[in-house]
Formats: structure tokens, sequence, C-alpha cells
């Protein structure tokens, strides 16, 4: 059963609707952090030592975000954990030992919507689970050390066109409003979307969804900013 909380003194009372879990198989990160979310005023609802725990506890319920350690001691792998706890219903921070650089861009492809290493504060692990669990991507240097330190991860030879149309509706501008400030069509800027669409799968990174263009659009430095070279993706 959730943990019934009084919200503490100065704290968001928006965080009283957030439902956080915690999967870590040190117990006194699992301690350290539920306080911390407790006392910030969440919904705490499981500290887990592995994914099995947490979805037994769970019993069906959903979370809204899951800070979830990178290498759990059970024999799990990465990609498993978080497509798992994803299908529990709940986005997933990875709490990461910074030099662990393969195993994040693992948990990225997952789909894990950031990471953020275990020497980070307390405040600022608290802070990243609020953006994930907005249904945000958490854009920080740990997930552009992962993506950098990877050769083998192929970015989509988008034009500038495509850029910009990606730009835009990535940032969360409905189509038609981005087809506008571009001055061009809808039906042009659907077509746009659906060639961005196309060569993301071409190299082995499909986006079938607003949130997926999201995450490709800051993985391939589309956001925060366009990439001024290149040429027009007409």
């Amino acid at each position: 059963m959730a943990q019934t909380i009084e919200r503490p003194p100065g704290s968001d009372p928006g965080t009283a609707h957030v439902k956080v879990a915690v999967v870590d198989d040190h117990e006194s990160v699992r301690l350290g952090l539920k306080a911390a979310f407790i006392e910030d005023g969440y919904d705490f609802v499981i500290a887990a030592s592995n994914v099995d725990e947490l979805i037994e506890g769970l019993a069906g319920r959903e979370v809204d975000v899951t800070v979830l350690d990178l290498s759990l001691g059970d024999g799990s792998s990465v990609t498993e954990n978080v497509k798992r706890v994803q299908a529990a219903g709940s986005a997933v921070l990875v709490h990461s030992i910074a030099d662990r650089v393969a195993l994040v861009r693992e948990a990225l492809a997952a789909g894990a919507a950031g990471v953020i290493p275990k020497s980070s504060a307390t405040k600022t692990v608290i802070a990243a689970a609020a953006t994930v669990a907005r249904g945000e991507v958490l854009n920080n240097l740990e997930w552009a050390t992962a993506i950098d330190a990877d050769r083998d991860f192929a970015k989509a030879q988008l034009g500038r066109r495509e850029r910009e149309i990606l730009h835009l509706y990535a940032s969360g501008l409905p189509l038609k409003l981005a087809a506008e400030q571009l001055g061009i069509g809808y039906s042009t800027a659907r077509e746009y979307l659906d060639r961005i669409r196309v060569k993301y799968v071409e190299v082995g990174r499909p986006a079938p969804t607003k949130v997926d263009l999201l995450r490709r659009a800051v993985e391939d430095g589309i956001l925060p900013g366009l990439d001024p070279d290149g040429g027009d993706g007409r």
C-alpha cells in the first residue's frame, strides 16, 4: 500500500501527487533516497533491492518515476531492468556510477529518460526525478558523455528543414504551429516528420512517438540548439 505522508513545511504541494519508487541493491542508498523523497513531499511508494521485488511490491500499481540502480547484483541486465520497469508503468531515471559509460548508453538505448550520477547531491537526484516524472527527458552531461563515447552511435542525416521541424515539434509545439512558424503547409511539415522517422529507423533508432522524437533530438544535439551547418533537407 502506498505510504500516506503529511506534506512537510516548505515543500512543493505538487510533489505530493508524484509517485516514486527506488530500486537499488544497497540498503543505505534505498533508505537515504526514501527519506529524502518523503522529506520533500513526494508520495514514496516502494524501495526495492531488485526489479522482481519492485514489481511484486507494486502489485499492479503504477508509479510516475523509478530511480533505478544501473547495475544490480542479481545478474540481471540493464536493458532487461529498464524495460521491465517501463512495462510496469513507470518512467526510469538511472542512478549511475559515472565511469560505466557503456552501461549508461545501454540504459538510454533501452528507453531510460535520463541518468544521474551516484555522486550527485540528493537534491539534484530529486530534481532529476521530478523532471522525468513530468514526462521530460533529462538532458545532462552524463547523457552527452554516454552518447559521445559510443562510436557505433549513428546519427540520422537530417537536412536543415528536417532539423528545424524536429526542433520545433520535439520542443512541444503542435505540428500545425511549427509549420506556420516555418512558413510551410501542414501537409509539407507532416511529410518532413515522416521522412525524419524513416531516417531514424534506417540507423536503428526508431522514433514512433513524440517523446521518442524528443529523445532523438536531444541525443543528436538538435535540442537545445540547432546545428548551424548542413544543407537543406528539401
